[in-house]
């Protein structure tokens, strides 16, 4: 109660917020309570007969403390920052009367953050007539396996929306029968079981296995139907798969060598062009062979001077291997352009990406 009434101003003072009075302050609230009782009649009889109201203001702790949460959910700090010499410092810069939650203390007012906002995105969710479902299989850097699931509906404003309902680690084998079972059991969670019109994920047996053992419509998410066709149009192109396998030989002596790393950035100055480093084809990642060649055929020049004065065994690109990049990227911009379309947060999902969608519920720590 004693805290619902004063305001922590230093280490080791509090002022009332009934009454401008301050305190000392020694880790505990006896001569707070004292105060409260004696001066406010606050937990006396005598409280009853009086029309006091304490005012709703929340206290500047309170305030530090939620910015510190959203900011630990937003940008997905490490509790352990609390106790970091450099952020204790700053933070003390900026207020030296504010006392940091330890780390205990803060990890469970984020899971409170948690349930809070759950609770809300489950209440929103409630409303809706009929929903949708994405899902997909990810691998962190640890190696460890996550099945995440979103669900997409129209408010009762008529507005989009998109909740995750979780991201959880999946240790199973990703079998049909699991992959169903993990999602059933979120459905039920979300109450949402007799309300999914269509399950969107890509084109992976298990995957359209799934959603026939859930009973429910699968549909193959457009944006990874359209990277197949480009990956698969690429492999069949010869002249194309040369110029990619070269590329990467290159990009790789670029961001290996520290000589070769210092000798591009050197011709990009000379150049009067922006120090962009070269892009590594990654074969999971939509879109990564346009980007690829774009970034190569934008950097020829300094690229090309670079390697020049650089003792290797690669074989620079020839001015019909650009002009072959410059014809393709002709061909891949409507696929990028779309693909990228597709995936922002405010479009109708055709494709199962959810990584913007993922604030909207922060994560249990």
């Amino acid at each position: 109660m004693a805290w619902d009434h004063f305001t922590l101003v230093s280490p080791n003072k509090v002022r009332c917020l009934i009454c401008p009075q301050e305190l000392a302050y020694h880790d505990n609230t006896s001569s707070m309570m004292r105060h409260l009782r004696s001066i406010h009649h606050v937990g006396t009889p005598q409280m009853s007969n009086q029309t006091f109201n304490p005012p709703p203001a929340v206290s500047r702790k309170q305030q530090l403390d939620a910015a510190l949460v959203d900011m630990i959910v937003v940008d997905m700090q490490p509790f352990s920052i609390v106790e970091d010499k450099g952020f204790k410092a700053f933070v003390n810069l900026l207020d030296p009367t504010y006392i940091i939650p330890n780390r205990k203390a803060l990890g469970k007012k984020v899971d409170d953050k948690y349930k809070a906002t759950k609770e809300k995105a489950m209440a929103l969710v409630s409303k809706a007539s009929a929903v949708s479902l994405t899902a997909d299989m990810w691998t962190s850097i640890h190696m460890d396996a996550y099945l995440a699931v979103t669900c997409h509906f129209i408010t009762e404003e008529v507005q989009l929306s998109t909740v995750v309902l979780g991201v959880q680690k999946f240790p199973q084998t990703h079998t049909a029968a699991h992959l169903a079972e993990a999602k059933d059991v979120l459905m039920e969670e979300w109450g949402i079981k007799w309300k999914v019109t269509g399950l969107v994920t890509d084109c992976a047996p298990n995957m359209i296995a799934c959603a026939n053992l859930l009973h429910l419509r699968h549909i193959m998410c457009f944006a990874h139907m359209l990277n197949l066709v480009v990956k698969r149009s690429l492999a069949q192109t010869p002249e194309l798969e040369d110029i990619r396998s070269r590329g990467r030989k290159i990009v790789g002596h670029f961001k290996s060598s520290t000589a070769a790393k210092q000798k591009l950035s050197e011709m990009q100055r000379q150049l009067a062009r922006p120090e962009h480093k070269l892009i590594q084809e990654v074969d999971t990642r939509w879109n990564s062979t346009f980007a690829v060649l774009e970034r190569l055929f934008n950097e020829r020049e300094p690229m090309g001077a670079a390697l020049a004065s650089l003792s290797s065994d690669l074989t620079p690109f020839t001015s019909e291997d650009y002009q072959a990049m410059h014809q393709c990227l002709d061909v891949l911009k409507p696929f990028h352009q779309a693909t990228v379309e597709l995936s922002e947060e405010k479009q109708t999902r055709g494709s199962r990406s959810w990584g913007s969608a993922a604030k909207s519920v922060p994560k249990r720590p």
